[in-house]
């Protein structure tokens, strides 16, 4: 136990005194929200990774997929991180850098209230944020609360509790630099951490061959019909469900493309030319982290016996993962606890500051306080960040109590909604002049109404398999569903709409056509072919 405290107190005290150390980096909205656009590839990829991964991830997705998926949930991972990570750097990094710059804009409600020239587009896209980020913030919470009761024993209202008001300290104190700069630390601890739990994991198994072959002969069904008898079914390429398994892969791969707390690392990232460097660094620990994550808990079978149960004989998913790691040394629980204590705080410090930046920045200013000083936007934004921390640690223990979701479902309404709404418009808008007003409206409109309607069917219309696809219930399917109908909803709505305005579409994508000098050594062109 000591050892455990130990190395937690001192992960507060660098935390907080990071925060402190950086506050004079943070005197104005634009240092606060966006570090002054002025971040490097390493504090960049790192800040991407560990927003992305999770104690949703790493309690909730990880012991829910490993159990129903096996091995095959390992394609998530994967998928996390050529999807989710590699992809979007190179595909909307560079765009998404130069036309937000360009547009003069720090949130993506700002964008899209510049790119489609619409002060209605920027207070719905920021309602939309506020309170579609409360239920995700909600669930990493109640994933730490378990990992902390094994560790310590201590009661979930205080781990609560203790993780809010320390990343408040720092966030308030620091803003992005301060949350950049812990996240590169808390990063290294994740890759530390997932490398020695797999190890030992599969270690106390007899090693990797012999967890594979135990795994292979796990035939059982559970009381909510998930398993199948085949044989070696949690050991095959695609295990038994290779469509949900699809539909997790689609939400928590493409879902990064729309979320605000991902693209806003775009924003920040000092030049054009440390995206390719991000890129790389941000895929190999998503390869890692995301990979390693799923794929440990792939094992979760080979602990059924001791893996909670509910009162009808489903397993609680989010036990899996704290009984895998119960009877391992203390150090190596402490690390875990670190780990997941790392990647909690570090998406929590980039919710917040999302979340109180867009609704200070599009919905207060302008609309309800007409005139407002840098000074006060930021006092503001740091007031708002506190009650954000407080409606989500109030939602986080009411959620426990009443148990109404298991955390990745909460993560999936949150992902759904969000993504869902801002993916296909980010994306159009980026490439797209066609693009229209009305088509960024009908997205907006369909995917919260649908993830709206996802949670209402789950919590009052049970018996619906009659007239609504069973796929479809689950929120995790929902949100990948939102996410795909979007690419759809809006080029069909642009093409029934009125063309936007030449003239302005035509000023928003002339940052793309801008003639820039660099040096040879950043940029051969043609060089090769004059020298002679």
């Amino acid at each position: 136990m000591a050892i455990k405290v130990i190395l937690l107190l001192l992960f507060f005290a660098v935390t907080i005194f990071i925060g402190l150390y950086f506050r004079k980096r943070a005197s104005s909205v634009n240092e606060f929200v966006l570090a002054g656009r002025s971040v490097g590839p390493w504090l960049t990829a790192f800040a991407y990774g560990t927003t992305y991964f999770s104690a949703v991830i790493f309690v909730g997705y990880a012991g829910q997929f490993g159990w129903r998926f096996g091995t095959a949930a390992t394609w998530v991972g994967l998928g996390n991180a050529f999807i989710g990570s590699l992809m979007p750097w190179i595909i909307l990094g560079r765009r998404t850098r130069i036309m937000t710059n360009h547009l003069k804009s720090a949130t993506m409600p700002e964008f899209f209230g510049k790119r489609f020239n619409s002060e209605a587009l920027k207070v719905g896209a920021s309602l939309i944020i506020f309170i579609f980020l409360i239920p995700y913030t909600a669930s990493l919470y109640n994933g730490l609360s378990r990992l902390f009761s094994m560790a310590f024993g201590i009661d979930f209202i205080y781990c609560i509790i203790g993780m809010a008001v320390l990343t408040a300290i720092y966030v308030v104190a620091g803003g992005y630099f301060a949350t950049a700069v812990n996240d590169f630390i808390q990063g290294i601890i994740m890759l530390v951490g997932i490398v020695a739990v797999i190890a030992v994991v599969l270690h106390n198994n007899g090693g990797f061959m012999n967890a594979i072959n135990s795994l292979a002969n796990v035939s059982e069904v559970n009381a909510a019909g998930e398993v199948t008898s085949a044989p070696g079914v949690f050991t095959s390429f695609f295990g038994p469900d290779p469509l949900s398994l699809l539909g997790v892969v689609i939400l928590t791969s493409l879902g990064t493309w729309g979320l605000p707390q991902m693209i806003s690392k775009f924003y920040a990232i000092k030049s054009e030319k440390h995206i390719a460097k991000g890129a790389v660094i941000s895929t190999i620990f998503a390869v890692i982290i995301a990979g390693g994550c799923y794929f440990l808990g792939s094992f979760g079978r080979l602990y059924g016996s001791v893996v909670e149960k509910g009162a009808n004989g489903a397993v609680v998913y989010d036990s899996i993962i704290p009984n895998i790691l119960k009877g391992l040394p203390d150090i190596l629980i402490g690390l875990i606890v670190l780990l997941v204590l790392s990647a909690s705080i570090s998406t929590l410090s980039s919710l917040v500051i999302t979340s109180s930046s867009t609704l200070t920045l599009d919905f207060i200013k302008g609309h309800i306080v007409k005139k407002m000083d840098d000074k006060r936007q930021l006092l503001i934004i740091r007031i708002l960040l506190l009650v954000f921390i407080i409606i989500s640690v109030i939602i986080a223990v009411l959620q426990y109590k009443k148990g109404i979701l298991f955390i990745a479902q909460l993560m999936g309404v949150s992902w759904g909604a969000l993504a869902g709404s801002f993916l296909a418009p980010f994306l159009y808008g980026l490439f797209w002049k066609r693009a229209t007003k009305p088509a960024v409206w009908g997205n907006f409109g369909f995917s919260t109404v649908f993830m709206i309607f996802n949670v209402i069917l789950n919590l009052f219309l049970k018996d619906s398999s009659a007239w609504f696809p069973t796929i479809l219930k689950s929120p995790i399917n929902a949100g990948a569903f939102t996410m795909l109908a979007g690419f759809v909803i809006v080029p069909v709505i642009s093409w029934l709409t009125r063309k936007p305005d030449k003239k302005f579409t035509d000023d928003c994508f002339s940052c793309y056509d801008e003639t820039v000098s660099v040096k040879v050594s950043e940029d051969l062109g043609d060089a090769e072919n004059t020298a002679e």
